[in-house]
C-alpha cells in the first residue's frame, strides 16, 4: 500500500488528492494543512469582503469531513509541517491545536505550500492597520474593519489582480480608495497603452490613482496610517492593503536541500517531480516552463496549480503525464471593465531582444462585443502579438466590457494549439446579434493581422501623434464629430471626400490617419497608398482609443 503525503491542501494539494484516490483506492494519502481551511476558493476573497459574495461557506470547496467520507482521504489542518528527512523518508509535524510534535513517513511527498504575500522591509509595516490578502482570515479581518469598525478610507499598494479587486470591492463598500503603485502602469501583464484604459477608467469611478511612486515609510497613529511615498508625498489612511506581489513558499524545500531557483521556486521537471524522484511539487511554490517562450519563470495562477496537482496523482499513481508549460492566461474585472490576457506581452518580447518590424509585429483593434445594431453593443480592445511570418500568435490582450472572456480564452487555445494567423481568420465561431459579429472580433484580429503582414495595413504606435513632429494626423470623420471631440492639430478631410482633396496632403511626410473605431481610417490608407503616398499609417483603435490613452 502506497503512503502519499501533501503538504498543502488548497488548489494543488487537494486536487492531487482527489486525483490520486480516483486512480488508487488502496493508497493511504494525508494532507497536513496548517491552516484552518482546505480547498478554499481564494480568487473570491475581494468579492467576499465587497459583500458581493454574502458567505463564507460560499468559498469553502471541500471539509476535511467531506474529504474523508467521499474519498477516504486524511486531512489535518492546523498541523504544520516544519521540516522534511528526504533520507528517512519521513516529516516531522507540529499539531497548532495541542502543540504535539510527530513523525510521519511517506512513500511519496507532494509539495503544494503554494505562496504568500511580499511584506517588504519597510519601516512601520507591522502595524496592525496594513493587511494582506491571501487566508479566508484575512478576508474576515478587512470585513471586519470595514463593516463593523467602519473604516472610511483605504490605501491599495500595488495595481495588480489583488489590488485592484480589492479597490473595486472596497469602493463598492463604500470606502474612499488610493491606488499606489511602484511602476507607470496598474497590471504589469498588459502593455502600457492598454493599461491607459484601465487608468482612465479608475480615475472616472473617483479612485485616487497614484503611478511611478512607491512606499517609504508607514506610520500608525490614532487615525490611521500615515503613508510616506518616495516622491515625499504624504497620505492618510484609515487602512491599507499590501498587494505587490508573492513569494513561493519554499522553505522545506530549500532546508531538505531540493534545487531551487534564485527567487525562490522549487524546480520540477515536466511530470512535477523535483530533484528527489520520491517528492512531487505543484502549484505557486514551483518554477514552471513558460508555454511561448520556453523560458522557465514562475506564474502563480489557481488554473495551472489544479492541472499541475491532477498531473502528479497520475504519475504517483504510474502514468507518465507531462506539464507543458504556463501560458499566463487570466483576467480581472476593474470597475466598468474587463482587462485580460494571454501569452506574453510586447514588453516581454522587447526585453527577449526581440525588434518590432524584424521579428514580431502587432496590432490594435476596437471592436463591438456583439453586432452594433443589437442594443447594448459596447468596445473592446484587442491587441495581438505575432510573428512575421503569421505562424506563431506571441500573445493578446484585451480590454472592454463584455464579450472579454471567451475572446481571450479563443485565442489562447489557438496560441496553445501552435496556431497562427491563418488560424484565426479560419476558426468558425457561434454568431447570432445577441451574442457576437459576422465577422467575430477574433476572425477580425486574424483579418487584420493578415493585412499587416501582407503590407496592406500599418498602425502607428499610440503615442505616434505627439511623438512624430513632421507626421500629418489626418482626420476622416465627419464634421458633426468633431463637435464632440478633436485632435489637435490634426488635419479634417471626410473620408467621403478625400478622392477629391488629395492634393491638399503632402506626399513626403508621414500621414497618421484617424477616425471613430478604425475601419473608415483603413479605407483611407489604402486610397492613400494607391494613389503615391508612401508613408501612411492608420491609428490604432480610433478616437475613442486616443482619448482614453491621452486622458491625463
Amino acid at each position: 500500500m502506497r503512503k502519499v503525503l501533501i503538504i498543502g491542501g488548497v488548489a494543488g494539494g487537494a486536487t492531487c488528492a482527489a486525483r490520486l484516490r480516483r486512480l488508487d483506492e488502496s493508497a493511504q494519502i494525508i494532507i497536513f494543512e496548517r491552516g484552518e481551511y482546505i480547498s478554499y476558493a481564494n480568487c473570491g476573497l475581494p468579492y467576499y469582503v465587497g459583500d458581493v459574495i454574502k458567505s463564507k461557506r460560499a468559498l469553502l470547496l471541500q471539509s476535511p469531513k467531506a474529504m474523508k467520507e467521499r474519498y477516504n482521504i486524511d486531512v489535518r489542518i492546523k498541523h504544520e509541517v516544519i521540516s522534511i528527512d528526504r533520507e528517512g523518508k519521513s516529516i516531522t509535524v507540529i499539531n497548532l491545536s495541542t502543540g504535539e510534535q510527530y513523525q510521519e513517513s511517506y512513500d511519496t511527498l507532494v509539495i503544494a505550500t503554494g505562496s504568500s504575500p511580499v511584506r517588504p522591509r519597510i519601516e512601520g509595516i507591522d502595524s496592525p492597520k496594513i493587511h494582506t490578502l491571501w487566508t479566508i482570515d484575512d478576508s474576515e479581518n478587512i470585513r471586519k474593519a470595514v463593516f463593523e469598525t467602519g473604516v472610511k478610507s483605504a490605501a491599495i499598494m500595488g495595481g495588480g489582480f489583488i489590488g485592484l479587486e480589492m479597490a473595486e470591492n472596497l469602493h463598492r463598500a463604500g470606502v474612499e480608495v488610493t491606488i499606489i503603485e511602484m511602476l507607470d502602469q496598474v497590471m504589469s501583464t498588459l502593455d502600457y497603452e492598454m493599461a491607459q484604459l484601465l487608468h482612465e477608467n479608475i480615475v472616472k469611478n473617483n479612485v485616487n490613482l497614484i503611478l511611478g511612486d512607491g512606499v517609504e515609510a508607514f506610520k500608525d497613529q490614532a487615525n490611521g496610517v500615515n503613508i510616506t511615498l518616495k516622491s515625499g508625498k504624504k497620505i492618510n489612511a484609515d487602512m491599507v492593503l499590501l498587494s505587490i506581489g508573492v513569494k513561493p513558499n519554499s522553505e522545506l524545500a530549500k532546508a531538505c536541500g531540493l534545487l531551487t531557483n534564485q527567487r525562490g521556486g522549487i524546480v520540477a521537471d515536466e511530470y512535477m517531480r523535483t530533484s528527489d524522484p520520491n517528492i512531487y511539487a505543484v502549484g505557486d511554490v514551483v518554477e514552471v516552463v513558460d508555454f511561448v517562450s520556453n523560458n522557465r519563470t514562475m506564474i502563480p495562477l489557481a488554473g495551472p496549480a489544479n492541472k499541475q496537482g491532477r498531473i502528479a496523482a497520475n504519475n504517483i499513481a504510474g502514468g507518465f503525464d507531462k506539464y507543458e508549460g504556463t501560458q499566463g492566461t487570466a483576467i480581472a474585472k476593474v470597475f466598468d471593465l474587463v482587462a485580460a490576457s494571454t501569452g506574453l506581452n510586447e514588453k516581454s518580447l522587447k526585453a527577449s531582444g526581440l525588434q518590432k518590424g524584424k521579428e514580431y509585429e502587432t496590432l490594435i483593434i476596437a471592436q463591438n462585443s456583439h453586432a452594433g445594431y443589437y442594443p447594448n453593443a459596447s468596445n473592446m480592445y484587442i491587441k495581438l502579438l505575432f510573428s512575421l511570418d503569421g505562424k506563431k500568435l506571441f500573445g493578446a490582450q484585451i480590454v472592454g466590457q463584455e464579450g472579454v472572456d471567451k475572446r481571450i480564452d479563443v485565442i489562447s487555445a489557438v496560441i496553445r494549439l501552435g496556431g497562427g494567423v491563418n488560424e484565426l481568420k479560419r476558426l468558425e465561431l457561434a454568431y447570432a446579434p445577441p451574442f457576437s459579429s459576422a465577422k467575430d472580433p477574433v476572425n477580425m484580429a486574424g483579418y487584420v493581422a493578415e493585412n499587416v503582414l501582407s503590407g496592406g495595413v500599418a498602425f502607428s504606435a499610440w503615442n505616434a501623434i505627439e511623438k512624430s513632429e513632421n507626421a500629418i494626423a489626418l482626420d476622416v470623420r465627419e464634421p458633426y464629430e468633431l463637435e464632440e471631440f478633436a485632435i489637435k492639430g490634426a488635419y479634417h478631410i471626410p473620408f467621403g471626400a478625400l478622392r477629391n482633396r488629395l492634393s491638399e496632403l503632402d506626399k513626403s511626410k508621414e500621414i497618421i490617419v484617424v477616425c471613430a473605431r478604425g475601419v473608415r481610417a483603413y479605407n483611407a490608407a489604402r486610397i492613400l497608398q494607391q494613389n503615391g503616398f508612401e508613408n501612411v499609417k492608420v491609428y490604432p483603435g480610433g478616437v475613442d482609443f486616443y482619448r482614453k490613452t491621452h486622458f491625463g
